[in-house]
């Protein structure tokens, strides 16, 4: 059974705004490594549909971009991609698969049949699968920034709190902090 891995961008007051997060070369090259590491991506509905319509041009080369953004792209491309979505059905980007089990069941089966893991990266549905207690680890990325406003990290709240064992803080030049939580069962 692979883990279930959280990560996400996030700033030091909780906003996980997509552009309030530095994009350089650093920080695509640290998520490009955990894309690498897992074996399959996890996203809701409104994630998915933020990559897709941005990602496959870059992947395609239909977009300019520097190569770690390009490297990024192309790996994504090629890494299956898993979407929960009640509303949605069809997910024709490359690789893309609609989860229409019951969520627990859904996710269970695959971190069941994903041994490299599975990585996690959609704010609201971290939330949903933390109060199902599948998440197994988190890896966030803390960027030197107060955003000053939402959507926050767990801006839905959870039952209790986490308790979470540090396994590594890795600063990177750009002031960001690479940080890897695991779950303390």
């Amino acid at each position: 059974m692979g883990l279930l891995t959280f990560s996400i961008n996030v700033t030091l007051d909780g906003c996980v705004d997509h552009r309030e997060g530095i994009a350089d070369d650093e920080t695509h090259a640290f998520f490009t490594r955990l894309l690498d590491e897992g074996g399959a991506m996890l996203w809701g509905r409104i994630t998915y549909e933020m990559m897709e319509g941005y990602w496959p041009a870059v992947a395609r080369g239909d977009v300019e971009a520097p190569p770690a953004i390009r490297e990024w792209a192309v790996k994504l491309e090629a890494k299956p991609k898993y979407v929960v979505s009640s509303t949605r059905k069809a997910f024709p980007w490359t690789n893309s698969h609609h989860m229409a089990d019951d969520l627990r069941t859904g996710v269970q089966r695959l971190k069941d049949a994903t041994p490299a893991g599975v990585l996690l990266g959609s704010g609201k549905l971290a939330t949903e699968l933390d109060r199902l207690d599948l998440i197994d680890e988190y890896k966030l990325l803390v960027h030197p920034r107060i955003a000053g406003h939402g959507p926050t990290l767990y801006q839905g709240g959870l039952p209790n709190t986490r308790r979470l064992e540090l396994v590594s803080a890795t600063p990177l030049r750009n002031g960001a902090v690479a940080l890897h939580y695991r779950r303390e069962r």
